[in-house]
């Protein structure tokens, strides 16, 4: 690297998919492998890391081997996270802290690692094929300069929104940090219900994976709120009717609200249950 303001040394510790999402898109937009380090226990995910990004320093451990960091990316469980930050902060210090960790509040971190420079986000699984969704908040010491760089980083794996509570972010892991998963929950389901209806069952996976892309595409280009888009695909006594009309009979809008928000509560237990 060239130790300049341009490519700032960006330390990850954990070296999980999400950090492999960010690392990817830092190397595709120019950020040299040589200003980018890994911090991974695991010797197996070490070797894939060093085998996925040629010239990136992928080590066993925080400790004096680490550059001086103008960014650090926590990418760790939240059952770990605390016992990573004691151990990382003596070799990490001056450095900005963007913790992707769920539920772990930015109170708990400041202690851990002495620091009020924290951003909090919140990305999702789609971040690994560049269109990732983050919610982003920052305490009151990162300053404009470190939201800016923040922002830079995670617009190589997608879009970002910022939120002005850290208690919002519970409701942005709901929303778009857990939302993947009930996408690939509904293609499952239309997947299953196709082939017993007779199509071939991957036939009706590309079917369902197509409907999604193009459906989220529409809405995203469209002004219209979604129930508009909704009632101009239901005519009323057609087939669309005939789905939503079971779909309300059996609940399914208010059942999915209540997951949504058991996964929001989930999140604010995790910060409590991790953040001590």
């Amino acid at each position: 690297m060239s130790n300049t303001s341009t490519h700032p040394t960006i330390t990850f510790i954990g070296g999980g998919n999400m950090a492999s999402a960010i690392v990817g898109g830092l190397v595709r937009q120019g950020h040299p492998a040589s200003a980018l380090q890994i911090v991974e226990p695991w010797d197996e995910q070490r070797a894939k890391l060093a085998q996925q990004f040629p010239g990136v320093s992928v080590l066993p451990a925080a400790g004096p081997a680490l550059q001086p960091s103008g960014l650090v990316v926590w990418a760790v469980k939240p059952q770990t996270f605390k016992e990573a930050a004691l151990a990382s902060a003596p070799h990490l210090k001056e450095a900005l802290h963007l913790s992707v960790a769920a539920g772990i509040t930015s109170e708990s971190m400041a202690g851990w690692l002495q620091t009020q420079r924290i951003v909090r986000a919140m990305p999702n699984t789609p971040a690994l094929v560049g269109l990732g969704m983050t919610g982003l908040f920052a305490r009151a010491g990162a300053s404009d300069a470190d939201r800016a760089l923040v922002e830079a980083v995670v617009k190589t794996t997608g879009d970002l929104v910022w939120v002005a509570e850290e208690a919002q972010l519970d409701a942005v892991t709901a929303l778009s940090g857990s939302g993947p998963a009930y996408v690939f929950y509904f293609l499952e389901a239309m997947r299953d219900a196709g082939a017993r209806m007779g199509l071939p069952p991957e036939v009706a996976y590309q079917l369902a994976v197509g409907t999604f892309v193009g459906a989220a595409t529409l809405a995203q280009r469209s002004d219209d709120p979604p129930q508009t888009l909704r009632e101009r695909v239901t005519s009323k006594g057609g087939t669309t009717y005939a789905a939503l009309t079971s779909l309300d009979a059996a609940g399914v809008k208010t059942k999915f609200e209540e997951a949504l928000f058991a996964a929001q509560k989930r999140a604010e237990e995790l910060g409590r249950e991790f953040g001590k």
